[in-house]
């Protein structure tokens, strides 16, 4: 896998995304946590069918900055573009928008892993 991969994903803000419907505050805008987690599946989604056969990605930093409020009942499209691949390690630059222009941007990092290996791993807590 290579930088440049890019990707492109549309929501409709909708009042379950409102900053007060996810308790992320008080108003009935596009949440914070909404736009974080948009960004994260514009980056997933943009590997998903290149990391193998039982592998997936999961995100593990984000360093967001969420820069312009948008109202409910606009749409918001982010775009992300994988820049440096180490190992394991993927790093992605994504920028979000509205239909009056950029609302966010991010640093996003993720990891590819073996999906069963790390289920086993995670659900071994439960038996402490």
């Amino acid at each position: 896998m290579n930088p440049g991969i890019k990707n492109e994903v549309s929501v409709m803000v909708t009042d379950a995304l409102s900053a007060k419907a996810m308790g992320s505050g008080t108003l009935a805008v596009y949440a914070t946590p909404a736009m974080i987690a948009l960004m994260e599946q514009t980056a997933a989604e943009s590997v998903e069918g290149l990391v193998g056969e039982g592998k997936t990605t999961v995100g593990t930093k984000i360093d967001a900055e969420h820069l312009a409020a948008t109202p409910v009942g606009m749409k918001v499209t982010c775009k992300s573009e994988l820049i440096d691949v180490d190992n394991r390690r993927l790093v992605f630059r994504i920028e979000a928008f509205d239909e009056a222009g950029l609302i966010g941007k991010a640093h996003h990092e993720r990891f590819i892993i073996d999906q069963e290996r790390f289920i086993e791993k995670t659900y071994r807590k439960l038996e402490k």
